[in-house]
């Protein structure tokens, strides 16, 4: 039995503004119950937006890595972004660089990559989660969510769903510190047939762990994976 992937989850300030504009650049729906988008391809999870007081700190361990087709589709794709409320950001990029870093209206990170990246050319606009980890987090994320490795170089991992969508990405060492909990984590369930005390156990079993971020009787479990990241485990469904 293995999980599958729920939705990448945003703390957000302001969850419906937020989530207003990821919609409108990625062009997928609202969700009827929750502030959550529904995909319109083939990524296969939900983005969903939590409320939270707390202010973002630091620089987040995973961003999107969003894909374009030529030059002028990639200008496109970030004009439009800075148009619903994006802003450039400088972390550290160089002027060579093909990507484009933007951050969202909230500051959190993203890049629009260039059309001659030949990783991510099959992906669609959601190309990658890009994630900060270490090659033993990629490891534990391929057998959580029974996702093969496409990549496995340099200590660098990547996974990708046997359904296609997004991959997501592991750069290796050496790691960002990371600043209280992080602003994005992972929803993942067992399927319908199976058991959430089984998956809880399967997970520690491959170098997860229980924690406390004060959900009180939650009906989900709160982990943290080997690199110390947050997740969450839901019921059946």
């Amino acid at each position: 039995m293995t999980s599958h992937l729920v939705a990448l989850c945003f703390d957000a300030n302001d969850p419906v503004g937020l989530a207003q504009f990821w919609g409108d650049f990625l062009g997928w729906e609202t969700a009827e119950d929750d502030i959550a988008l529904l995909p319109g391809d083939d990524t296969g999870f939900r983005i969903r937006f939590l409320p939270t007081l707390a202010r973002k700190s630091g620089q987040n361990r995973a961003h999107f890595d969003l894909t374009s087709t030529s030059l002028e589709d990639q200008q496109q794709k970030v004009a439009r972004a800075l148009e619903l409320g994006a802003r450039h950001i400088d972390v550290g990029q160089s002027p060579e660089d093909d990507h484009i870093v933007l951050a969202d209206p909230e500051g959190n990170e993203f890049c629009v990559i260039g059309p001659d990246n030949k990783f991510l050319a099959d992906c669609g606009f959601v190309g990658a989660l890009s994630c900060d980890g270490s090659q033993e987090v990629g490891y534990f994320w391929s057998a959580a969510l029974g996702w093969p490795l496409v990549w496995d170089q340099d200590q660098e991992t990547a996974i990708r769903s046997p359904h296609g969508g997004p991959k997501i990405t592991w750069g290796g060492p050496p790691l960002m510190p990371k600043n209280g909990k992080n602003r994005l984590h992972l929803d993942i369930a067992p399927p319908a047939d199976g058991d959430q005390q089984s998956e809880v156990d399967r997970l520690v079993s491959l170098g997860a762990k229980r924690i406390d971020i004060g959900q009180g009787d939650a009906g989900w479990v709160v982990m943290a994976d080997p690199d110390g990241n947050e997740f969450c485990v839901l019921t059946p469904r």
